[in-house]
């Protein structure tokens, strides 16, 4: 069976990725938001005697671009890689996208052209004839509606004999104006009442007046939400693990004790605890964020915050990136590929796990609650958010006018039509794919985590190394063994509470203590405060640090990217204990 390779090309946005999850049947990540893929994803798909090996290249808006992933997708093209090309196009925004398309053109292999995204442009009034387009480009082109699977069929038709574009621009046209000339021969524009109310809304929410209240109030509801919406579930999750804790104790008996505490205590104990802290609030966060990135708001949310980080020297992609760091700093960082200037593009690397990750939100929901109830947790987890983006911005200033002085480059960024969510998609993306899939990393690192965890407290290490820290602990407004516990939490910051109980109370298992009764009896809450801060700035996790080498292909920068949080945090925390 002859197998050919198909490549997936045009701007971000477009539905490409969701184009090539229906034809392949794969769960590749789509979002309403430029720069979502930033990488390749391949996926097969049989047609009669033919196999097509799709391959989903990430979006561009030129042939000539700078950023990671601009560049993969040119170097492919231009290498010739595939045996068919489908240049993906938006229908809603014909011309733009028909820009990238008159430059692949020339290039491609057996080329067709793919309108996604028709729904959306009967909803605005517009009727493409593909038609005549096809006759103007002298190549296939297929109307397609990805989301509803509409013209899946005849695009696979349409790959099945090579084709060779003769279509040349007129002698002193450029691509802009020879896709204005194409666009106004096979489009018509007609825009409803409903359209016109659309755009009036879109204005309002991108306005400096109403936007920025908007954006604030929409992340406090956010935190809110997930706060107190983690709460019970959480209760039901220990309750339910320390039921199959103590059954599993009742049902191992017969083996020798310290095994059974290697097991039960350690490995069991540890992994419980991680996922009832940690699964609840990201069940909860996911959604939400996904609902936001699926309606189109993350880029307005970029428009809105670019002011703000150009004063720092950064531009609008970066707070897109922020925002991904607080599911996971990790994705945040690989999303740093998004940011045309290698400056902003190292600064955004360095300081993206200045805001708080899932992992680190537990601890800062579970102090929160403990010690100021009062204020309410959700209004005390916004501003240890808000402290952070605060100090990600601050020291993207520093270092954009000190190590990363440079000069000013410019923000372009498209802002895509809102979208009715997809429901369906944002449940299986978000709980299966984003909070089962972390939760079973930490599980990963969890479970060998538990049982090194469990050697050190039942052979006094734990201890020992907290006296041995006790010192530069007090200094910092904490004590040694919390300053033990973050030390053991690089490998997933989750690790945190269950460590910290093991060293106050100098148990094996942490099984013996309620989190609760033991945080506030050996804690205070300056100690609480301090705990905070330091749990916002200090070294990212494994996974993250892993992520910026790979990203990066420096040890410098991954040295950087440990001691720089670190440093931060040390700072702002010896502050704090002088002034208390």
């Amino acid at each position: 069976m002859e197998e050919l390779t198909v490549a997936l090309v045009g701007n971000p946005n477009v539905g490409k990725s969701t184009l090539f999850n229906a034809l392949t049947g794969l769960r590749q990540h789509t979002g309403n938001w430029a720069g979502k893929t930033v990488g390749t994803a391949m996926g097969k798909v049989r047609k009669e005697n033919k196999t097509y090996c799709f391959v989903d290249l990430p979006g561009t808006y030129t042939l000539n671009g700078k950023t990671e992933d601009e560049k993969i997708t040119e170097a492919f093209i231009r290498e010739g890689n595939a045996d068919r090309t489908v240049i993906v196009c938006d229908g809603s925004c014909l011309c733009r996208s028909l820009i990238l398309a008159l430059q692949v053109l020339p290039l491609a292999a057996s080329p067709v052209l793919c309108i996604n995204l028709m729904d959306e442009a009967e909803k605005r009034g517009i009727h493409v004839d593909g038609k005549k387009l096809s006759k103007l480009l002298g190549i296939p082109v297929v109307l397609t509606g990805a989301d509803n699977k509409e013209g899946l069929q005849r695009l696979l038709e349409a790959l099945q004999p090579p084709t060779v574009c003769r279509y040349r621009l007129s002698e002193g046209e450029n691509e802009i104006d020879g896709a204005e000339r194409l666009f106004r021969s096979c489009c018509t524009y007609g825009e409803d009442g409903a359209e016109t109310f659309r755009r009036k809304v879109d204005r309002l929410l991108v306005s400096r007046r109403f936007g920025v209240p908007f954006l604030l109030l929409i992340l406090l509801g956010i935190v809110w939400l997930t706060v107190w919406g983690a709460n019970y579930p959480g209760m039901l999750l220990e309750a339910l693990f320390d039921g199959v804790y103590h059954w599993l104790t009742c049902s191992l008996q017969f083996l020798p004790t310290w095994l059974r505490g290697f097991l039960l205590d350690g490995v069991y104990g540890t992994s419980a605890r991680v996922i009832s802290v940690m699964l609840p609030p990201m069940a909860i966060f996911f959604p939400l964020f996904t609902v936001l990135e699926d309606m189109g708001y993350l880029p307005r949310m970029a428009f809105l915050l670019d002011p703000g980080m150009a004063r720092c020297g950064g531009c609008g992609k970066q707070a897109l990136t922020l925002c991904m760091g607080l599911g996971c700093n990790a994705v945040g960082v690989t999303g740093c590929r998004i940011i045309d200037s290698p400056r902003e593009r190292m600064c955004a690397i360095l300081t993206n796990s200045f805001v708080p990750c899932n992992g680190r939100f537990p601890t800062l929901i579970l102090l929160g609650s403990l010690f100021f109830p009062g204020a309410g947790a959700a209004l005390v987890v916004a501003a240890c958010v808000a402290l952070g983006v605060v100090g990600a911005m601050a020291v993207s200033g520093l270092l954009n006018k000190t190590a990363l002085k440079e000069k000013e480059s410019t923000f372009v960024m498209e802002l895509p039509p809102f979208r009715r969510p997809r429901l369906g998609q944002i449940l299986v993306r978000s709980l299966l794919d984003r909070t089962l899939g972390i939760t079973l990393r930490a599980l990963k690192v969890a479970a060998p985590a538990g049982a090194l965890l469990w050697l050190a407290g039942n052979t006094g290490l734990l201890q020992k190394l907290s006296a041995l820290l006790q010192l530069p602990g007090v200094l910092l407004g904490m004590n040694g063994a919390l300053l033990i516990a973050f030390v053991f939490s690089l490998p997933a910051n989750e690790l945190l509470i269950p460590v910290l109980l093991m060293a106050l109370t100098e148990v094996g298992s942490i099984y013996a203590v309620s989190p609760g009764s033991v945080l506030t009896e050996y804690l205070t809450w300056q100690n609480a405060v301090c705990t905070m801060v330091f749990t916002l700035f200090h070294w990212p996790c494994a996974t993250t640090l892993m992520t910026v080498y790979r990203e990066t292909k420096s040890k410098k920068t991954t040295a950087v990217a440990f001691l720089l949080p670190t440093a931060v945090g040390c700072m702002l925390c010896f502050l704090l204990n002088w002034l208390f």
